[in-house]
């Protein structure tokens, strides 16, 4: 059971003073604050959620003999749980009232029998929503029933209760943030989910973040203008007409990015139980979750020989324990005769070396390179690494291990825009109580690989400058406790031995 708040021990005065004081700035400023916020909207934002890890270690374990895979850009995070991305929803300060749709999915199979699965479930596109001091996690599911094998399809079915009891979400300003919320399976998600749970059973905890932004009346604000990283001379872009003829003949990029995620398993391997590391990005790379985006590509291409040469900004830096520490910098790609190579300044442990080749890509559009509508595309190329990238990497992979796909745009047109990456919204990471740790359970490995456990009680949420002011309050008075971050283990690798 989770451990409750001291009591003020009689004869100590100052305590109850503060708690009173508090206690009236939250009827004199939260209302006040309610009163005057105009509902937000959620744009971008991050959920991390696991399902049920028994689950994962049962589909992948010695009974179902089977695997999952990411839909929708999902990545993962840790060991354990999957990451959806992109929230869109919206927020009332004044009832708490909350709504977040996240992008992203993960199909399940296993028990493998002919060219079919008895296991087969796809879950995507989770949705929270909080109203009254109550939350549910809604999700669509395509499952395959246990038994029987009929396949019935559910759009956005209530499929866990969240536990927030203790949680005012009234007054936020954003992002908003939920750690380690408890989630517990409703009787309808007990039906999607092919009747392999029961409802009550307890799911794993979930975490979010979603980014606010003034609301705008159903209308999507005016795009900001191009920073002044990106933004071109217009004034060089005007010399002549004809310089500006010859030069779009010749293929000037006036823009690229190229989206890699390494190896998914290595993301894994690097913030999970065994390495504890984490990765950061630097120089203008972004995040998108599943994959690393180094933006702001410049070079040029030949139309006629279909080759292309790009430099792009942006930098990765993997660290963790076993003396981990992996660099990446300055990465470009180049495509000729229809085959694409990766390359990268690599700083990595004794092996150091200038745009070294790390991995070479090969699909549609490479060997082309026709642009349409301005943008030459190349989605999910499959990659392989070479002989200098293996050596990067410490020699965890052996040359001609495929890696994650490569994704390649180029703009040849000004006006052509670039894919839109993952958005992950901003890093909110509250300070969370461990949830009550019930001690070791042995997964039966059978078919229902059932739990039925009590939640545990709802975690804290930070939220806004009213809660930021309560803590600093607080603080001055020395009543804050020290908070302790949950952290699910444990992975589905599809790996053996290697990350």
């Amino acid at each position: 059971m989770p451990s409750r708040p001291s009591r003020p021990r009689r004869g100590h005065g100052a305590r109850p003073v503060v708690v009173a004081v508090l206690a009236g700035l939250v009827t004199a400023l939260l209302p006040a604050a309610a009163a005057h916020a105009e509902e937000r909207t959620v744009r971008g934002g991050r959920l991390d959620w696991g399902l049920k890890s028994s689950f994962q270690s049962y589909v992948t374990g010695p009974v179902a003999h089977g695997s999952w895979n990411l839909t929708g850009g999902a990545a993962t995070v840790g060991g354990s749980q999957f990451r959806f991305h992109s929230a869109k929803g919206s927020y009332d300060p004044a009832s708490g009232a909350f709504s977040a749709a996240f992008s992203g999915g993960v199909h399940f199979t296993g028990h493998k029998k002919g060219s079919s699965y008895q296991l087969d479930l796809a879950l995507s596109r989770p949705t929270v929503k909080v109203s009254g001091g109550s939350g549910t996690l809604y999700v669509d599911m395509v499952s395959k029933a246990k038994g029987s094998g009929k396949v019935t399809s559910t759009t956005q079915v209530p499929f866990a209760s969240l536990n927030l009891s203790g949680i005012d979400m009234k007054g936020g300003s954003g992002p908003i943030a939920l750690t380690n919320i408890p989630a517990t399976l409703t009787a309808r998600g007990a039906k999607a989910f092919a009747g392999y749970y029961t409802a009550g059973t307890r799911l794993d905890p979930l975490s979010l973040s979603a980014d606010l932004t003034a609301a705008t009346g159903g209308k999507q604000p005016e795009k900001p203008e191009k920073s002044p990283e990106k933004s071109r001379d217009k004034s060089a872009k005007k010399a002549g007409e004809k310089a500006g003829e010859k030069a779009k003949a010749a293929g000037r990029i006036e823009d690229a990015a190229v989206d890699w995620g390494v190896r998914r398993t290595f993301r894994e391997y690097v913030s999970g139980s065994i390495a504890r590391g984490k990765w950061s990005l630097t120089a203008g790379a972004q995040d998108g979750g599943a994959l690393f985006r180094f933006p702001r590509g410049e070079g040029s291409y030949d139309k006629k020989k279909r080759t292309l040469a790009a430099d792009f900004t942006g930098a990765v830096r993997f660290t963790g324990k076993h003396g981990l520490d992996i660099g990446l910098s300055r990465v470009a790609v180049g495509v000729e005769d229809g085959k694409g190579t990766l390359y990268a300044d690599v700083d990595s442990g004794d092996f150091t070396k200038k745009k070294a080749p790390l991995v070479t890509f090969t699909g549609a559009g490479l060997a082309d390179l026709k642009p349409k509508d301005g943008l030459i595309a190349v989605t999910e190329a499959p990659a392989k690494l070479t002989a200098d990238g293996a050596k990067a990497f410490g020699s965890l992979y052996k040359a001609g291990t495929a890696m994650d796909p490569v994704s390649l745009a180029v703009a040849v047109d000004e006006k052509a825009e670039l894919p839109a990456l993952p958005d992950l919204g901003s890093a909110a990471e509250p300070k969370a109580a461990k949830a009550p740790d019930a001690g070791p359970k042995k997964e039966k490995a059978a078919a229902s690989a059932d739990d039925t456990a009590d939640s545990s009680a709802a975690l804290p949420i930070t939220i806004g400058a009213v809660a930021a002011l309560l803590v600093a309050a607080a603080a001055a008075y020395g009543i804050v406790r020290k908070r302790r971050g949950g952290r699910a283990t444990g992975t589905a690798d599809d790996s053996t031995g290697t990350p």
